[in-house]
């Protein structure tokens, strides 16, 4: 049902919201159990986590692809961002700092070109 939950929707969803689908369709579920879940799927390389700036993890199933994002502190918008735009990144962490990266999903934040002007 985990699983499902993670599928369902087409955005992030975050662990209450999982467990809040979860618990309609089997109303003895605990929320512990959907934590430790989602832990085993990041373990197994099947679910990546980002923090989008609301206190709340999110979760998004690694099979739809790596990619990024950028979020403004003021307005609260969250714009994609294609993996290749940090690819150098990873690189330069590497190389140049001796820093080996985890970019799998990656929250940018600062500010849109609306709450700029």
């Amino acid at each position: 049902m985990v699983v499902e939950a993670l599928h369902g929707g087409a955005d992030h969803i975050s662990a209450e919201e999982i467990y809040e689908q979860v618990r309609d369709r089997y109303p003895y579920a605990n929320i512990s159990t959907v934590y430790r879940t989602l832990e085993l799927l990041k373990e197994l390389g099947l679910v990546t986590e980002v923090e989008l700036g609301d206190g709340r993890v999110r979760y998004h199933p690694a099979e739809r692809g790596r990619h990024h994002h950028l979020v403004c502190q003021k307005c609260g918008i969250i714009l994609d961002l294609p993996e290749n735009a940090i690819s150098n990144l990873e690189d330069v962490l590497f190389h140049e700092y001796g820093f080996q990266a985890d970019l799998r999903h990656l929250a940018i934040f600062g500010l849109c070109t609306e709450c700029r002007n």
